[in-house]
């Protein structure tokens, strides 16, 4: 078991640092290409893998694409793919470590977004949680200077648009299998990405068909990651480790971007974090206590 923990924990670090290798990618990209159409092409790739992974499963495709929620399936899967490219965007002009920061509050706001949505009940230390999160977004986004900046509130959108999608992944969750949200988020993705992408069509120049390539394969590997991951995993045990994206990113943005980091952002971040991981803690207990009472 022992053993079984440590490979699940070797997956969840590889798919997030995959997923960070590729967010660098992206902001490289879209400095010369739209958002949109270096989505729709990861997309393409990432689609196509859920197809072949669906048609591997028991019954085939036509089993896993049965869903009791199809057009919520539809739009979280929509969601989604608008969601990477708002984020890719926010890499371009906002920077990649500040973005990162700004959406490590995500966690935060499923919380919050899950007492309206889902009917769930949170105590007094999740909502101290949250408030001391929203504190740190605060820091972050220096309230004092450019907080009405929209590059900036566009990065707190995004985080809320992913919250959103967090929280329909909960629902459908209840009523659907994973592999059958896995195949709406890739294909739903890849089909909302090709109605708009086209329309920003740009060749490729040099090198950016290899660096497209990377993405498209650590768009694939990164999810394969995480899907054994959440496998062997409870996913309150890998929600922490998702944290480390924001190191990477500052890793990242200051050594090959060349971005700085304030203090306002260093401290922010911690006190995010920290309230996330605070939260994540209390609801694994709370879970645990009620398996123990059944």
């Amino acid at each position: 078991m022992s053993n079984l923990r440590t490979q699940g924990f070797a997956f969840a670090l590889a798919a997030i640092t995959l997923f960070s290798l590729q967010d660098g990618i992206s902001k490289h990209l879209a400095e010369g290409y739209s958002p949109a159409f270096v989505t729709m092409v990861r997309y393409w790739a990432f689609g196509l893998f859920t197809l072949v992974l669906s048609s591997r499963m028991p019954g085939g495709l036509r089993a896993v694409a049965r869903s009791n929620v199809p057009l919520v399936q539809i739009a979280r899967g929509v969601l989604l793919a608008l969601q990477v490219i708002v984020a890719i965007t926010c890499f371009a002009v906002i920077g990649l470590a500040r973005s990162q920061a700004i959406f490590s509050a995500t966690p935060i706001l499923v919380m919050l977004l899950s007492v309206p949505l889902l009917g769930e009940r949170i105590g007094w230390a999740r909502w101290a949680a949250i408030a001391a999160g929203l504190a740190g977004v605060l820091l972050i986004l220096k309230p004092s200077g450019d907080f009405f900046d929209a590059k900036v509130l566009l990065a707190v959108g995004t985080s809320l648009m992913f919250a959103l999608y967090v929280v329909a992944t909960r629902y459908v969750g209840r009523r659907d299998a994973s592999i059958t949200s896995f195949l709406y988020t890739g294909v739903g993705g890849a089909v909302a990405t090709s109605l708009i992408g086209p329309f920003f069509w740009t060749p490729f120049h040099g090198w950016d068909w290899g660096w497209m390539s990377v993405v498209c394969m650590t768009s694939i590997s990164s999810h394969y990651c995480l899907i054994r991951a959440y496998d062997i995993l409870d996913a309150s045990a890998v929600q922490p480790l998702t944290y480390l994206s924001l190191v990477y990113a500052s890793i990242i943005g200051t050594t090959v971007f060349g971005e700085t980091l304030s203090w306002t952002i260093v401290l922010g971040s911690a006190v995010v974090v920290a309230a996330g991981v605070f939260a994540v803690w209390r609801e694994h207990g709370a879970a645990r206590r009620e398996t123990t009472r059944r």
